[in-house]
Order: C-alpha cells, then structure tokens, then sequence
C-alpha cells in the first residue's frame, strides 16, 4: 500500500510540472505543419521590445526566455501557430516601442 501511494505521489507531481509549462493547457491544437519557426517566434518577441536570451519548442508551446528593456528576466509560453502568448499578455515594453 505504501508503494502505491509513493508511486502515485510522484506520478502526481510529474503530471503537475508538466502542465504547469504551458499553464495547464496546450498552446495550440493546430498540426505542426501550420506552426511558425522559432525564428520567426523570436521576431515577433523582439517586435515588441524584448531580447530573448533562449528560445525551444516544449511540446506544443515555444518556450521563451528574454529580458524586457529594464533588463528584468520574463518567460513566455508562445501559441507557435499563431505568435501570441498563452496565459499572459505583452507587457509594457511593446507601448515603449510603439509596437
């Protein structure tokens, strides 16, 4: 019994890391084919005043790390098929550059 509640517990908290990347949701249910490159994510970020540090496709998100004209360090959960953020919105570096 102590098994099944140990394995159950881990199980639980992978399942919990996981969707917490994307907000507990998938970013896009579009098919991959119709999905932006990373490149062209990165564009949109720095369209709107960031600098990305690092950027990956984690399941059906981009992941991106980047820092805002202060220098403050910001992570977005893009939507690759469309370029918009999940779970937040552009913060106020994108009013600064006119974006």
């Amino acid at each position: 019994m102590k098994r099944i509640l140990i394995a159950t517990t881990a199980l639980l908290a992978f399942a919990a890391t996981a969707s917490a990347a994307s907000f507990g949701k998938p970013c896009t249910s579009e098919p991959e084919a119709k999905w932006m490159t990373l490149d062209a994510i990165r564009k949109i970020i720095e369209d709107h005043g960031y600098t990305v540090a690092k950027a990956k496709m984690k399941g059906t998100c981009a992941e991106v790390y980047a820092r805002d004209a202060d220098g403050k360090r910001i992570e977005f959960f893009i939507d690759p098929a469309t370029g918009n953020p999940v779970g937040t919105d552009w913060k106020a570096p994108a009013a600064k550059g006119g974006a």
